[in-house]
């Protein structure tokens, strides 16, 4: 659901007509229009055009499935990138200049051997989007916490154990995505007030913590593959939740409260040892929901 709202978000961008896509520089070059847009995606590049340069007014650059080991030099004097990703190298770190790509939206380099991240991408204050997936992450990065206009963080698939307590600075985030990392504690953790969709799902993660329960905004929920037995009784304050997934865990049963989820309309079960008897109560207490067991 995360992902695809982010490709909506990149293709609102991109008018075929009006911003046509050019995969060649020198064919870009020699249009006699003013560019917007280039792909290079799997061309097997090891360096960056250095004429790319010269395509001053770029708002769209994608560089990924190549073979670049850094971010070439020519990126940050492209002062009007919008949208870049560099999905699918082999980037190791973020250069200090990413701070020059004041404009910049949406930043997506997934699938890098990222082991942190710079402090200088704090200084995106226009960044909407980030997309880390599949790094070597092994805490959240604090940068992060200092971009207020952040709405999607993806962080989904590295080695990440910690969360900063200062996720709550990041006001506008709806969107968090810390699937398949090393979280077994989230402690007394302040989710962002507007948090709309969280996946937690395939961590280590034993208990919830009573914070997560006021995320009054809160959709879409995914706990699915932790370690969680019992369920408190403040499961009621999700009173927006509509999807709930917490198959996969230790759960024998769940509190009477969740009654009032009153919007709550998918709850997936599968693969917790719940007995049948229990499992037809919390039916009863969901008349409005489908329950998957």
């Amino acid at each position: 659901m995360i992902v695809l709202l982010s490709l909506d978000h990149v293709k609102a961008q991109i008018d075929p007509v009006k911003y046509p896509t050019y995969t060649n520089v020198d064919e870009a070059l020699k249009s006699g229009t003013t560019v917007y847009s280039m792909s290079f995606r799997d061309k097997g590049l090891f360096n960056l055009p250095s004429e790319i340069k010269k395509l001053n007014s770029l708002f769209f650059l994608n560089l990924m499935g190549n073979n670049l080991e850094k971010m070439d030099e020519e990126i940050f004097s492209l002062k009007e990138l919008e949208t870049l990703n560099i999905n699918k190298n082999s980037i190791k770190f973020i250069p200090d200049e990413i701070a020059e790509l004041k404009k910049l939206k949406s930043f997506s380099i997934n699938l890098n051997s990222l082991t942190s991240v710079n402090p200088n991408v704090a200084k995106l204050q226009n960044l909407k989007i980030i997309h880390l997936d599949a790094n070597n992450l092994s805490v959240f990065p604090e940068a992060l916490t200092q971009i207020a206009t952040l709405e999607e963080i993806n962080l989904q698939g590295n080695q990440i154990s910690f969360i900063s307590e200062d996720i709550d600075r990041i006001k506008n985030l709806k969107f968090l995505n810390l699937s398949a990392n090393q979280i077994n504690d989230l402690g007394n953790l302040e989710f962002p007030k507007n948090l709309t969709y969280l996946e937690l799902q395939q961590n280590a993660i034993s208990v919830l913590p009573e914070t997560l329960f006021r995320s009054k905004k809160l959709e879409f929920l995914n706990l699915s593959q932790n370690n969680i037995k019992v369920i408190s009784p403040e499961i009621k304050g999700l009173k927006n939740v509509v999807s709930m997934n917490l198959a996969n865990n230790g759960l024998k049963d769940l509190p009477s409260e969740i009654s009032q989820m009153k919007n709550l309309k998918t709850l997936i079960l599968t693969g917790n040892p719940i007995e049948k008897t229990t499992l037809e109560k919390i039916k009863k207490l969901l008349p409005g929901a489908q329950v998957y067991f």
